[in-house]
C-alpha cells in the first residue's frame, strides 16, 4: 500500500518521519506534532525525496499504517499488506528517484511475495476512501502500473 508522508506537514527533508514511525517523536518540536506524538504508528518503508529507501518492520510483520481500513471485503489492512511511505504531499509532484525507488521495490516484493498481483497494489486513499487521500492525485499510478506488470 503506498501512501504519502511529511513533517510538518508539507514539509521535506529532516529526522521527523523516522521519529513518528520509531515512536520518538518530540510533541514539544512543533505544534503539530503535539497533535500526532501519542500515535503509534510504523511502516514498513520509508522512500525519501532523494529516492532512499528506510526500512522500519520486516515484512514478514504487521506495521501499523493502514488504520481503519478494508480492501477486496477484508478489514484491517494492516494484517495482510505491506506499508509504503512516500516522502511527500497531496498537491505536490514525487520525485524522479521516488518512482524508481517505489518500482525496484515493488518488482523485489513480488518476487518474495509471488501473490502480490499488480492490481493489488493501492493507495492509502483506496483502502480508507473519505478518510485518506494518499498518495494524492499527483501520484502518478499509471507510471508504476505499467513498470510493475
Amino acid at each position: 500500500m503506498v501512501h504519502g508522508i511529511s513533517l510538518p506537514p508539507g514539509q521535506f527533508g529532516g529526522a521527523n518521519i523516522e521519529a513518528l514511525f520509531t515512536n520518538t517523536l518530540d510533541p514539544g518540536a512543533h505544534p503539530y506534532f503535539a497533535e500526532i506524538g501519542h500515535l503509534k504508528v510504523s511502516a514498513h518503508f520509508l522512500i525519501q525525496r532523494s529516492g532512499e529507501m528506510v526500512q522500519f518492520v520486516s515484512t514478514d510483520q504487521r506495521a501499523w499504517h493502514a488504520g481503519v481500513s478494508s480492501w477486496c471485503g477484508r478489514e484491517q489492512c494492516n494484517d495482510f499488506s505491506i506499508g509504503i511511505e512516500l516522502e511527500g504531499t497531496d498537491d505536490t509532484l514525487y520525485d524522479e528517484l521516488q518512482y524508481d525507488a517505489l518500482i525496484t521495490l515493488i518488482e523485489v516484493l513480488r518476487i518474495r511475495y509471488p501473490s502480490i498481483h499488480a492490481d493489488a497494489i493501492v493507495g492509502h486513499d483506496d483502502i480508507a476512501p473519505g478518510r485518506k487521500t494518499d498518495p494524492g492525485p499527483n501520484f502518478e499510478w499509471s507510471r508504476v502500473r505499467h513498470a510493475v506488470q
